[in-house]
């Protein structure tokens, strides 16, 4: 039979962000082969979908009893506790990296001179402003307006927690007012250029926009909470799921658009790629969380939860415990994969660009990624927490 939720914490939860964090650190990994082999290689969405639709069904399950038994002004101050977390651990993980940067910059002055060359040139992408103009890059990054391409994703939970109170307003009400409000921001995205500046001065906006990327968010939320069921396993929807996932490989597969003019034409056609501005004829595919990429990952997840479907203990193997660990802990793991991605793009470029040097990179960072989830698990379980053992009399 399907998991049930008394029978304890849902393991595809855990497992699929699992999933995420590695596949979301190999593809920050620079000069690495292996990105031709993630699921963005052969589909429309990547992990950012899984991280996102995840995060919002974890929400829902870690802020709804809080809003239900506590109260709703206690659900809230709650969810501001988690923003400000949040908040901190994006402007560390900035800094830290930006310290590593500076740290690799005076090991290998090889790579150009000033200093500050090397730093741009081994730190991740759209970071130079920090070096070049430091004034201004603090206010930005403080204020939320200056947001590095690497540092992305935690201003965008950011922004969808901030939204969560008046989703709980709404759906106490009913579940279509939840629904029309996330399916209307989603329209202001795409027609009106609904955004948040993410560099005013080269007139760039936030890759992910928190007014598209709602819709991901709340309805893995919606899920959670169990407002919204996943449909059985059903024979006609598993194949019309599989035929949409198999027929828009050729959107995201290099070697086919490399290969093939057609393919090239079809993705043009599918995503009406053009400039970057979110609007419906020439919007970002992935900033705007183009209706294709939501389509896929929904049906990747239906495909996926119907082959685990009565067979979820599967999960509770030995085999998977790293990737559940890693699930467990993904706001620690998320931040330590960037900072491992970074790192191991460095050692592939002092040692070579070569599949052996990458796979060894990937391999000593997933297992780093396990040692920390491990780490924090057992900080987040001290000793000085147990219940005190009772004291014999006499003893």
């Amino acid at each position: 039979m399907p998991w049930q939720r008394d029978w304890g914490r849902d393991p595809r939860l855990d497992f699929f962000r699992g999933i995420a964090m590695i596949i979301i650190f190999i593809s920050h990994v620079p000069n690495n082969w292996s990105i031709y082999y993630i699921p963005a290689g052969y589909g429309p969405s990547d992990a950012a979908e899984i991280f996102v639709f995840c995060s919002g069904f974890a929400a829902a399950i870690a802020f709804g009893g809080t809003f239900g038994n506590l109260g709703y002004w206690a659900g809230v101050r709650r969810v501001l506790f988690r923003c400000w977390q949040i908040y901190w651990a994006y402007l560390c993980s900035f800094f830290f990296l930006m310290m590593c940067c500076a740290v690799a910059a005076e090991m290998f002055p090889e790579y150009g001179s000033p200093a500050i060359n090397r730093i741009s040139f081994l730190g991740p992408p759209n970071t130079t402003f920090f070096w070049t103009d430091p004034g201004q890059a603090l206010i930005g990054l403080f204020t939320l307006t200056w947001v590095p391409n690497w540092f992305n994703i935690l201003p965008l939970y950011f922004a969808l927690l901030l939204m969560m109170p008046v989703y709980i307003l709404l759906l106490r009400w009913n579940l279509a007012s939840a629904i029309g409000l996330s399916i209307f921001l989603y329209i202001l995205s795409w027609f009106f250029n609904f955004e948040l500046t993410a560099d005013a001065a080269l007139g760039k906006h936030w890759f992910f926009n928190p007014f598209a990327w709602q819709l991901l968010f709340y309805s893995g939320f919606a899920f959670g909470s169990g407002r919204l069921r996943m449909p059985t396993p059903n024979r006609w929807l598993i194949l019309a799921a599989g035929l949409l996932v198999t027929a828009v490989v050729p959107l995201s597969s290099r070697l086919i658009l490399s290969e093939f003019e057609w393919a090239r034409e079809f993705r043009a056609f599918v995503f009406l790629v053009g400039d970057y501005r979110l609007d419906f004829v020439t919007g970002s595919q992935k900033t705007d969380l183009h209706p294709i990429r939501y389509l896929h990952f929904l049906c990747l997840g239906y495909l996926a939860c119907s082959i685990l479907w009565g067979r979820e203990r599967i999960l509770l193997s030995r085999w998977v415990a790293p990737i559940m660990k890693i699930g467990q802990q993904a706001l620690a793991t998320y931040l330590t994969g960037l900072v491992l991605a970074w790192m191991g793009g460095v050692v592939i470029e002092q040692v070579g660009r070569t599949p052996a040097v990458a796979t060894a990179v990937n391999l000593v960072g997933v297992l780093g990624l396990v040692a920390v989830a491990h780490t924090v698990a057992w900080y987040k379980a001290p000793p000085w927490g147990r219940p005190r053992k009772p004291v014999v009399a006499g003893s």
